[in-house]
């Protein structure tokens, strides 16, 4: 079962900036309550905040992880998969890394394939797509926008060390969705390794007015 304070973490790694008052509501405590636990993670260095003004009043303190955090969330294997990547540039060059990439991609691919061949429509392939990732640690979900394309969004990389060690992985990754969601168009927005607090991606499907590539 989890503790208060890694409900409150978990919200904020998912969902983003919020508030004390919004956080005491999600994770069912008081406002004193949960203000006595930011200031206890403040401390820890896990959590920090900005004031943010709304309306008459005292701004309102609206909280986010450091870095320090977001490393509370798993990287796997994170220092080894590094040296094993630093090995294979050392030996192989980065073509022989390429290759390894491109294998790991194809094994993915096949994965997906299978796991999609019943979902008939675009929204069916984006639900088994993000229950996928979300079981692989990437914190996916998905959602309808207002003009008729959808998001996708992954809230954690459990893979962060080894794509800023090479960002051959989030450019197969980038291919892979573009695989998995045709007829489709798959736009990154966010990037983890750009600085944003997650990935996202808008997916437009590809329409009689529109020009496939």
């Amino acid at each position: 079962m989890r503790t208060t304070a890694d409900q409150i973490l978990l919200l904020l790694k998912s969902k983003g900036p919020a508030q004390t008052g919004a956080l005491a509501q999600a994770v069912g405590v008081t406002r004193q309550a949960a203000r006595l636990q930011m200031e206890k993670l403040a401390a820890e260095g896990v959590v920090e905040h900005t004031l943010e003004r709304a309306g008459v009043g005292r701004p309102r303190r609206s909280w986010s992880l450091t870095a320090l955090g977001h490393r509370r969330f798993p990287d796997t294997h994170a220092q080894m998969t590094v040296e094993l990547l630093d090995a294979v540039r050392g030996e192989f060059g980065e073509a022989g890394l390429d290759r390894l990439i491109k294998r790991r991609e194809a094994a993915t691919e096949a994965g997906y394939r299978k796991a999609l061949k019943d979902a008939a429509t675009l929204e069916a392939r984006l639900e088994r797509l993000a229950q996928i990732r979300a079981a692989e640690g990437y914190m996916a979900q998905w959602s309808a926008r207002d003009d008729g394309s959808y998001l996708l969004i992954e809230n954690h990389c459990p893979i962060c060390a080894a794509a800023t060690a090479c960002q051959g992985f989030c450019r197969s990754e980038l291919a892979l969705f573009e695989m998995m969601l045709a007829p489709a168009r798959v736009e990154r927005v966010e990037h983890i390794l750009a600085g944003a607090r997650r990935c996202a991606y808008v997916v437009t499907p590809w329409t009689s007015s529109t020009s496939q590539p």
